[in-house]
């Protein structure tokens, strides 16, 4: 039983790069990521929505009008990590993409263990650490000049800003987690506090599309081409929604540390994966001897800050 926890925890780390390929595809048919985002994120509200009922966490949403605002706020960090995929895959290729969100989700939890911030106990830095954030760095800034090797300077410069904001984007996500298990704490229900989640990420994506869509900043979402959507353009939804569920139910039974670090390693592999034979309708980058060595760097390092 411990190995199909091990090995869950490495298939629901492949969901994330699956669910941003998923979502790249939706967006191509939508014409907009905002629209693309508020579609997955909506999907992914009601499947949780549902597996509650079932579960019989839907009682536990009585507690909500009780809980700090602040707790409630978790879900906000999903549109700007789904938008920020979809923006970052064609730009930088599923793998970097995928680097820059596994060291900005290191760093972050970094600063939150150190901190003791948002509820999360409070750790003392020490040399493991230390060493980790170092070989992250070095792993990501491998991946980044291999993928941007042959490239002008002034290409290299515009795509500076995609770096912050991928490394943005996973630093939102143990900010989230953090928030999400403040709130488990007052509702005792793991399922609700999924549905709670991507209600409050729906309504944000949502809410920022009409503004944009106001401003003239957005085109209009084509949902008359839906239909043209293959099967699997739709599995963001679904992908973000199990990786919520199953982290919740796995940090209890194999540890947070384990659950992080084998999520991350599924996470490069599959984007590796991707990126290597082009799966998704993306266009092919080949995984060179210097992506490998800075993506083995990466996960060393990932794995030495969370078991230090």
């Amino acid at each position: 039983m411990g190995v199909l926890f091990l090995v869950s925890a490495l298939v629901i780390g492949g969901l994330l790069a699956v669910q941003a390929s998923a979502n790249l595809q939706l967006n191509r048919v939508v014409g907009t990521p905002y629209g693309a985002s508020t579609l997955q994120l909506g999907i992914a509200a009601v499947l949780l929505a549902a597996v509650a009922g079932v579960a019989g966490g839907w009682g536990a949403l009585a507690g909500v009008a009780d809980v700090a605002p602040w707790k409630l706020l978790g879900g906000v960090a999903s549109p700007i990590y789904i938008a920020s995929a979809i923006l970052l895959f064609p730009r930088l290729g599923a793998l970097a993409s995928a680097g820059l969100f596994v060291a900005g989700q290191v760093l972050a939890s970094l600063v939150l263990d150190i901190g003791g911030l948002l509820g999360v106990e409070q750790r003392s830095f020490n040399a493991g650490m230390a060493l980790g954030a170092l070989a992250v760095l070095g792993g990501i800034a491998m991946v980044i000049r291999s993928q941007l090797a042959g490239t002008s300077s002034q290409a290299s410069s515009a795509r500076a800003g995609w770096i912050a904001l991928g490394l943005l984007a996973g630093a939102v996500l143990p900010v989230q987690g953090a928030i999400n298990a403040a709130l488990r704490v007052e509702l005792d229900d793991a399922f609700a506090v999924g549905m709670v989640s991507f209600t409050v990420a729906t309504a944000t994506i949502a809410v920022v599309l009409v503004l944009l869509l106001a401003l003239r900043r957005t085109p209009r979402p084509r949902l008359n081409s839906l239909n043209t959507v293959p099967w699997w353009g739709w599995l963001g939804g679904a992908a973000a929604a199990t990786y919520v569920t199953l982290t919740f139910l796995l940090i209890p039974r194999i540890g947070a540390a384990t659950t992080i670090a084998l999520t991350v390693t599924g996470q490069q592999l599959t984007a590796a994966a991707i990126d290597h034979y082009g799966l998704f309708r993306l266009p092919p980058r080949p995984v060179t001897v210097a992506r490998l060595a800075g993506l083995a760097s990466l996960g060393a390092g990932c794995a030495l800050v969370q078991l230090a």
